[in-house]
This record gives C-alpha cells, structure tokens and sequence, in this order.
C-alpha cells in the first residue's frame, strides 16, 4: 500500500544558467516520491506574485498538489540563483526573507504532517522565526510519525542552535561527508573519521538512522544498532548534481518506509541519486523502473574503505 510522505520547507524557483527551474529541496523530494508511487504532499508558501502563480502551475504540470501551498501577501516568492561548476556542482545563492520564511500553523498542515507516515524537513527552512516555530509545532503534535532530517546545510542559512535542534527532532538523518563534518564544528563532536563521527552523532542525537551520501564515491548509512552498510559509487556521464540527494532521499524513505531491508533502500536511493545526477535540473522525469533498470546494468563503481 502507498505511504504518506509530507515534506515541509521550501518552494522556490532554481534560476540557472539555462533559465528558471522550480525547485526546492523538499519539492525535489515529493516529486520523487510520488514518481515511485507513494502520496507525496508538500507544505511551503509562495508569494501573491506572479512567480508565486507559476510555482502553483509548475506544481500542478508535475502531477503534485498546491492544496498546502499557502499565499503570502507581504513576502515574495523564494529563489535561488545557482552557478555550476565545471564538475556539475551547484553553487547556490538564496534570497532570503521570502514566503516560505513566514509558513504558518494551521489544521490543515497539523492533519497532514500528522497523518502521514513519514515526515521530511531542512534547516533552510527555519531561517527565520515563524516557519521554523511551525515546524516545531507540527512535530509536537506527531509524536508517532518517522522524522527524516534532509539537513541541507546551506551557507548562511543555518546556526548551531538550529543544527541541533533539529538533529534532536529526528529519527532518521540524511547528510553528506562535508555537512557531517561541518556538523562536527558546529556542535563540538570529537571524531574525524566519517563513520566513527556518523557513530558520535547517531548516539549523541538518539537517531535511528544515519545516511551519508559521499558524492561520485557513494553512500553509506549507519544504524542504532551499529550496523553499517556501504553502497559504492556510480562512474556516469554528469548531467548537474542538482536535485541528486533528493532523489536519494526519496528512494531510500520509499524502501524503508514500505518494508524493505535498510541495505535495499539504501541501494535504491544510492542509484536513484546517481541516475538524476546524469540529467540536469531536478525534475527531470525518470521513474521507478528506469532506476531499477539501471541498477542491473554492469557499471564501473568508485569504492571507498572504511576504517573498521
């Protein structure tokens, strides 16, 4: 049976060198997850603006709802003007002070953060006061739903105090080697090894569950009970990286949400993220059965050690 998925934070155009993309981690998310088959629901704001009504439209042409998409009146629609490299990497510029910034509780957001199955959120998100006091709200009043924390650390849009407040909201951490390490900085942990530090945390913050995504070397997760799991990298034809952890996120909460072994999901979202990575922007279509087509492939793979 389909899960509930909700993601709450951010909606917001990618404006990149080839034009205007919507965008957004936590729409990046849903739209993935519903491509694998689960009810994906977004809740975000947009401004009374026409790139606020665009945003609804460019919603609705990817098969996903608007009906949680709040208006403001005051605050405009958010955007990110993004670089990449010669690598394929993004380098994000965020507007700050924008609609999604000011989200604000309702009974509508309480029934469907409450009602899912599994919840997603970020950092960005809870820049400023209102959304990020929202935010706390709506895990206060679901204390049983599973808790993914897609941590995207973006530059000057995240402090200590937010880190680790919303480390303590989650079961389940997504982050990236150099996020886990900035992590480190911020909240004083000791180790410098990756999975000695993914150890730290997942104790130090009660978590279930740690995802680390390690770029073109693959992905590793850690759980409480301190099993690890490894799932080398993809060698690919790089399209942009932009939207990849997303994809990674949704394969892996679409797995361990519907049963299937942690070493599975972790599998499928490491080729969901490297299958995105050979398109450009972040929606780009491509479903469950070309991800698992791909998986079969024989392909050349980056593999790291692991200190044991």
């Amino acid at each position: 049976m389909p899960k509930k998925i909700a993601a709450f934070g951010e909606l917001l155009w990618d404006l990149l060198p080839a034009g205007k993309v919507l965008g957004g981690a936590p729409s990046n998310f849903i739209y993935r997850i519903n491509s694998f088959g689960d009810h994906g629901t977004l809740l975000s704001k947009v401004g009374n603006d026409k790139a606020g009504r665009d945003a609804r439209a460019a919603l609705r042409n990817l098969g996903l709802s608007d009906e949680n998409i709040q208006t403001d009146y005051e605050f405009p629609t958010g955007s990110v003007k993004v670089k990449i490299d010669e690598k394929g990497n993004p380098d994000f510029n965020i507007t700050t002070d924008v609609a999604y910034d000011h989200i604000e509780i309702n009974y509508e957001m309480i029934d469907a953060f409450s009602e899912a199955d599994c919840v997603c959120f970020g950092t960005l998100v809870q820049r400023y006061g209102i959304s990020k006091n929202t935010l706390r709200e709506l895990v206060h009043e679901s204390p049983d739903v599973v808790k993914f924390l897609d941590i995207n650390l973006r530059k000057k849009c995240y402090t200590a105090a937010t880190v680790e407040e919303s480390l303590r909201m989650a079961n389940i951490l997504k982050t990236n080697d150099e996020e886990l390490l900035i992590t480190k900085e911020l909240l004083g942990l000791k180790h410098s090894n990756l999975k000695d530090l993914a150890k730290e945390a997942l104790e130090t913050f009660d978590l279930e569950i740690i995802l680390c995504t390690l770029g073109s070397n693959g992905a590793f997760c850690l759980t409480k009970d301190d099993v690890f799991y490894y799932d080398p990298g993809y060698q690919i034809s790089l399209g942009d990286t932009v939207g990849s952890g997303d994809a990674f996120s949704a394969g892996f909460v679409h797995y361990y949400m519907n049963g299937q072994p942690i070493d599975e999901a972790l599998r499928f979202g490491n080729a969901a993220g490297a299958m995105i990575a050979t398109t450009t922007g972040a929606t780009a279509p491509v479903s469950k059965e070309q991800i698992l087509d791909f998986m079969i492939i024989p392909h050349n793979r980056n593999n790291v050690r692991f200190h044991q």
